[in-house]
């Protein structure tokens, strides 16, 4: 077996929804409804000898649609940390939904990893239905069929280890192929739970986002989560705030765009 790797960590914000509400995130809300808005991110895993993008975000033109305030595209997110995207060869795309596969076009040399069984539900009898395939963007799903026949594409069904200390794992749940990221730093285990947990909260109460694939494979996957990580600590959730917070900025001229996630968190109190 390869010599396990050590990785820095990067969450990079690229857009924020600041309107939203428990009721519009929670299955099981307090009747006292409260604003709990989300943050956008992609991830960067890197170390002197490769780098991995953790999904591509969206654009202007899905913002305009969906409501949400983009604040840089993930690409130009990116060259904050003087990452070029247009040079990049692996990107893991934890699911297709709209505000983690957009932006293809800013990848020409990347292989996109996806599970098998995302790709399926994103094409399958599911997205007739309107209220299922509203998370998806059509556009951004006919364009991962395009990287299919282009061969830009690595399926995965299941568990895989990407490089040493790098491994993707497939949760479900929130959608059908949704997986999360596991990587080694010097702090230990780190996953990047993407949508498997949107909050702290959802892991720290097992309170259940909205929308839902499979309810059991969701509560299930917070278990995994944390079997995954070295420590609840560990665990970075997919659109909560408080990642803006507990992690520190890798320089001050990034406060508040990017965290470094690969230290302990200054805040460790959920």
């Amino acid at each position: 077996m390869a010599e396990r790797e050590i990785y820095e960590v990067f969450a990079v914000k690229y857009a924020v929804k600041t309107d939203r509400m428990a009721s519009e995130n929670l299955i099981f809300h307090d009747l006292h409804d409260r604003p709990m808005p989300l943050d956008y991110f992609v991830w960067v895993v890197r170390n002197a000898n490769r780098t991995f993008v953790v999904d591509t975000g969206f654009g202007p033109r899905e913002a305009a649609e969906r409501g949400p305030t983009l604040l840089r595209t993930p690409a130009e997110g990116l060259a904050l940390l003087g990452i070029d995207a247009a040079d990049v060869e692996d990107v893991i795309v934890t699911h297709l939904h709209y505000d983690h596969a957009g932006g293809l076009e800013y990848f020409p040399k990347a292989t996109f990893h996806l599970q098998d069984g995302e790709m399926a539900y994103a094409t399958g009898r599911c997205m007739c239905f309107e209220a299922i395939r509203r998370p998806f963007d059509v556009e951004h799903v006919t364009d991962m069929v395009r990287k299919v026949y282009g061969g830009r594409v690595r399926f995965h069904d299941g568990d895989t280890v990407l490089a040493p200390g790098l491994s993707i794992h497939k949760i479900g749940g929130h959608s059908a192929g949704l997986m999360c990221v596991r990587v080694w730093t010097e702090r230990g285990w780190v996953v990047l739970a993407s949508d498997c947990a949107h909050f702290y909260l959802n892991i720290r109460e097992r309170t259940p986002f909205i929308i839902c694939y499979d309810l059991g494979a969701m509560m299930n996957g917070f278990n995994t989560l944390e079997m995954l990580a070295d420590s609840p600590d560990h665990v970075v959730p997919g659109h909560d705030p408080l990642v803006m917070t507990y992690y520190p900025a890798p320089s001050p001229a990034l406060d508040g765009m990017v965290v470094r996630l690969d230290v302990a968190p200054t805040i460790t109190d959920r």
